[in-house]
Formats: structure tokens, sequence, C-alpha cells
């Protein structure tokens, strides 16, 4: 299993130990920048362990955080859940794995963005799965090509992923696209798995959660604590299941009994978890406003480096540029990623490591770092390529 965010950990490593000042712009942590996990959460957390009996809890979440998640999207998104529908999870990731070990047999696919997040990618393979990309349109502000998912739909799919907003591109997608992404759900009963865990870092445009689709669409939600909610060491996620004609009947039993196998998420942290959902919100609005503003910035910056353009973000945490490598020494972006990490310390994340099909000639960068950081990394970036553009 290939993990390109943390892969390239490994020169960057070798470079710092080095001596190198590194300018690490591939983890999507807004911990290890400016932004700070609010006191109320780890006030509570503090409580909690004094408080709980500090066994084990719940195999599915504890109920509190379960009723707390029912009433938050409630608020959200004017939507109707049972806690029977939600599971609580350690971080989105342990949802993913549990999710492709009971969805898939070797040789069943899935529709996975192109570009996308890795983690679905690495555990479709894990379980002998396999993943079907589909086009991410650039030109079109990285909106999903609904031709394509139509035409890439097999007698062997058996969910299609949506991220929104997008990691890696930082698109927000338009009403219009998540509602033909769930008809298209809804037409073939393929559930459609909307991964949701940045619906409040959304600076230009709105966002429209798949949770508001038309009650046919078969549909698991993902969501999370790592990124709005500022606890990404803390691994708190969670899932609901919106699925009118019980097609998912078994799928649900199959995640519970994994869900039972690995005992359950930590206890005092879904304290932690449930007063982040029930107490001032007042700290995403600074966090959205750095972000503009560093996204503002970015795209400016990087559309002035020769080779590299890049369109706008809109959420989330990332920006997608691409490179163009004709005239320079580096044949692949990854090449170009470890080639500028090793002499400039400037750590990317490869293209291809998000999608080989779709992620070509393509870096991530992330927006969480303060705005000195970023002119740094970029005049080191633009140094490098014109020093090796011929």
């Amino acid at each position: 299993m290939d993990y390109a965010i943390r892969e390239v950990t490994v020169p960057a490593a070798e470079a710092e130990k080095a001596g190198m000042k590194l300018y690490k712009l591939n983890i999507g942590d807004p911990n290890k920048w400016d932004f700070e996990t609010p006191e109320y959460f780890k006030q509570t957390l503090r409580e909690a362990v004094d408080k709980v009996d500090n066994g084990y809890g719940d195999s599915q979440g504890e109920m509190a955080l379960r009723d707390a998640i029912v009433d938050r999207e409630k608020e959200k998104n004017g939507i109707s859940i049972s806690h029977d529908d939600v599971y609580v999870t350690s971080g989105v990731s342990e949802c993913i794995s549990v999710m492709m070990g009971t969805f898939l047999e070797p040789g069943d696919e899935v529709l996975v963005p192109g570009p996308g997040y890795p983690s679905y990618m690495q555990y479709i393979h894990f379980f002998e799965g396999r993943t079907v990309p589909y086009r991410q349109i650039e030109e079109e502000d990285w909106r999903p090509d609904i031709d394509m998912i139509r035409k890439r739909i097999t007698n062997r799919t058996k969910a299609m992923i949506l991220i929104n907003p997008n990691n890696p591109t930082g698109a927000v997608y338009t009403e219009k696209d998540v509602k033909a992404m769930g008809d298209l759900a809804a037409e073939y009963d393929i559930p459609l798995i909307s991964d949701e865990i940045y619906d409040k870092i959304v600076f230009n445009g709105k966002f429209f959660s798949a949770s508001k689709l038309k009650s046919d669409v078969p549909r698991i939600i993902l969501n999370g604590f790592s990124k709005v909610n500022l606890m990404p060491g803390w691994r708190m996620g969670y899932c609901y299941f919106m699925d009118e004609k019980g097609l998912m009947d078994e799928i649900r039993l199959g995640m519970m009994k994994q869900f039972r196998a690995r005992i359950c998420p930590n206890v005092p942290c879904q304290a932690a978890a449930q007063a982040s959902l029930q107490g001032p919100q007042d700290y995403i609005v600074e966090m959205n406003r750095k972000l503009k503003e560093r996204a503002d910035y970015s795209y400016k910056r990087l559309n002035e480096i020769p080779q590299v353009s890049t369109r706008e973000a809109k959420g989330a945490l990332y920006m997608f540029p691409h490179i163009d490598l004709k005239g320079t020494p580096w044949k692949t972006d990854k090449e170009f990623v470890i080639d500028l990490i090793r002499n400039e310390g400037v750590v990317l994340v490869h293209g291809t490591g998000f999608c080989e099909e779709f992620g070509k000639d393509h870096f991530r960068s992330i927006l969480l770092a303060p705005i000195d950081v970023l002119d740094e990394a970029y005049d080191r970036m633009e140094k490098f390529i014109k020093k090796n553009t011929q």
C-alpha cells in the first residue's frame, strides 16, 4: 500500500537530516500551523478522563455523540436521521477501511474521483477490488465528468465515491453536479459514498451536501473531526446511512460486525467531539478567513511561476497545480517533487499519487501555511524551475 502524502516524507527526512530547512506543504494538518484546537474541546477531554470510568464503550459509538451528530446534521443540512443510522469511527480512514472490506469481493469495482484522496484507492486494492477513476474536469474548476461516470459503470460497480469539498483539488461541487451523481446512483442502484469532512471549510462558493438528495438515492455520508474541528490527532470520525430501499442492509450488518471486533472508538475523545458540535463555532469563521487569504495569494503567486498553472481553490485545504514538464529534466511529476525536496526543501505531493490517469503532471500543495512561509516556498520553487528549464 502506497500513501503518496506520507511517502514523500522519506526524502524529506533525509534532506532535513542533512541540514536543509523544510517547507512542509504536503500534509493537511491544520494544527501544525497557526490553527489551534479550541480550548473548550481540550478542557472537555481533560474532564472526560476524570469523569468516565475509562472502560470500553459502545461499538457503534456513544449514544450522546450520535445524538449530537443527528442534531448537527439537522442544523447543517435540514435532514432527519436517527442515531441508529450513525456509526462513530476512529477517523474517516477507519470508516473507509471497514466499508471497503464489507462492500468488496475480489474484482469488484469502485468509481473514484481522479484525482482523489489516496486512502480510497489503497483500501480498495487491499481488499482486492479495482479502482475505476472518473475525470474531474480541470478546465471547468475540477467538476466531475458525469458522462464519464455513466460510461464507466459496469455490472461489477459496487459504489461511487464523491469527495466534496475535494481533496486534492480544492473544488466545491455545484448542487447541479451533486444531484447528477445522485441521479446516477438511484438509476443504477449503486451506493453513493460522499466524503464531506471539509463541509464547513468553504471560502469561494457554496457547499451542497449529498444528504439533501432525493430519498431514492442510496448513500453513506462520511464526516469527521480532524479538519473543521481541528483535532486530527484524536482520530474521530463518523458515517451515517440514508438508504430508503434497504439496498445496504447487509453492508450495515457487515460493518457493524467489524466495529464490534475492534471493540469501540476512543471514549474520552468522543466526549470532546460532542462538545465540538454543541459549543461555539465562531472559530470556523476565522479559519476560513485565513484560508481564503492564503488561497487567493497562492492562486496569484503560483500562476506567476514558469511551467506552473492552477485553478482557484474554493474549499478544503489544498490546491492542485499543473506543471508543464516540457523542456525540463523531469520525466514525471514524482521526479519533479522528489528533486525539489532534495534541492530546495519544498515538500509537495506528486499528482500521480492521487491518480495515475488524471493526476499526471500535477502536484498538491496545502493552503495552511502563513503567507510568509508560502512566499518563501514559492520563491524557492520558482528559482529551481527556472534553473532547470531550457
